[in-house]
């Protein structure tokens, strides 16, 4: 049941017809307040505290449509009942057009009091409900917002987190004596860096959900690059990836994918005392689905036959594209190289 905490602005020359809004609505407990003019009506909106306008279409200077116009550049305002002569559909329509919440033919006697009072009431009703609904969708864009920023924090304390056990885990092979033991010490360092390499770029990114793949590529290979460098070996690294976005647990695993072939061809691809290219290729192949590829000049393997070394690394390769919804392949080198490629194709 309305009562005195709702203000009604009647803004309406015709005095009688006004006592009359006046007398119907007091009775339901409205608050109602009557101007005579849009000037009058819109210096009583600047004060506040109105919460629903009846407005009639015919004015001293203008219509009730340039009230409507005009009530666009008024921030918030409250929801226009509009009252127009019998017949007129066509300024009915106008009105609704121009935002007024209802609409109700003047006419003499108590339907048209009555149908005000219903219209007023399902006025207030929808403007709570807007209210209410844009109220909802300000708080879900705010907790997202508090969302996307503690996701940011824990990504970046993360990939911070993922760095120093990489640093100790270095620190840990550069006291062991076996050099088996060291080697296998610095390709967890690498896979580390590799997962610690995604979370970074999550910190640094817009969108937390995904990894621009190209960007993240560019700078795991250039650590890798680095680090076999350093530890003698002379191949070089080439990639040539397309710009896309992967969603964050399958950068992981491409990057931990990527990580283990490109160090097994820099071990076992050329002789020690040779260099060679190693060429890592992301490519899109149609129906949201891509193509991963590793491959080389050297040695050559296809799969097949004992693998070198643990093996650790094959096992690791072959668990991650399980993960990816993909087989590894060996496809035959293009053209007349010899070589290795390994490839992978999975949705994204």
């Amino acid at each position: 049941m309305p009562n005195s905490s709702v203000t009604v602005l009647h803004v309406d020359d015709d005095s009688g017809l006004a006592r009359l809004v006046q007398k119907a609505l007091g009775r339901r407990g409205y608050v109602v307040e009557r101007v005579t003019t849009a000037e009058e009506g819109f210096a009583r909106l600047a004060r506040g505290g109105i919460d629903v306008i009846v407005l009639d279409h015919f004015l001293p200077t203008g219509t009730g449509l340039d009230v409507l116009a005009a009530l666009k550049d008024t921030p918030a305002p409250p929801p226009v009942v509009y009252v127009t002569a019998s017949g007129e559909a066509a300024v009915a329509v106008a009105a609704l057009k121009a935002g007024a919440a209802d609409y109700v033919s003047k006419s003499v006697g108590e339907e048209f009091l009555t149908l005000l009072e219903s219209a007023i009431d399902q006025a207030l009703e929808k403007a709570r409900l807007a209210a209410a609904r844009d109220r909802a969708e300000r708080e879900m864009r705010e907790a997202k917002e508090h969302a996307e920023v503690l996701l940011h924090e824990v990504n970046h304390r993360v990939a911070n987190s993922l760095a120093l056990v990489a640093a100790l885990v270095h620190m840990q092979a550069k006291e062991i004596a076996d050099p088996a033991a060291q080697t296998a010490l610095r390709e967890v360092q690498a896979r580390i860096m590799a997962i610690a390499g995604v979370h970074r770029r999550l910190y640094d990114s817009g969108d937390v959900r995904s990894v621009e793949i190209s960007e993240y590529l560019g700078a795991l290979l250039g650590d890798l690059e680095a680090t076999m460098k350093a530890s003698g070996h002379a191949a070089t690294l080439s990639l040539s990836a397309a710009p896309v976005r992967v969603p964050t647990d399958k950068a992981v695993s491409i990057g931990v994918v990527v990580t283990e072939l490109v160090t097994n061809a820099f071990k076992y691809a050329y002789p020690a005392d040779r260099g060679g290219e190693i060429r890592v290729r992301f490519e899109r192949s149609g129906d949201g689905r891509v193509a991963l590829r590793v491959e080389d000049d050297g040695i050559g393997w296809r799969g097949e036959g004992p693998t070198k070394g643990t093996g650790m690394g094959s096992r690791i390769v072959a668990a991650m594209a399980r993960g990816l919804g993909s087989e590894v392949a060996y496809p035959a080198p293009a053209g007349p190289r010899s070589g290795c490629c390994v490839s992978l194709e999975f949705e994204v």
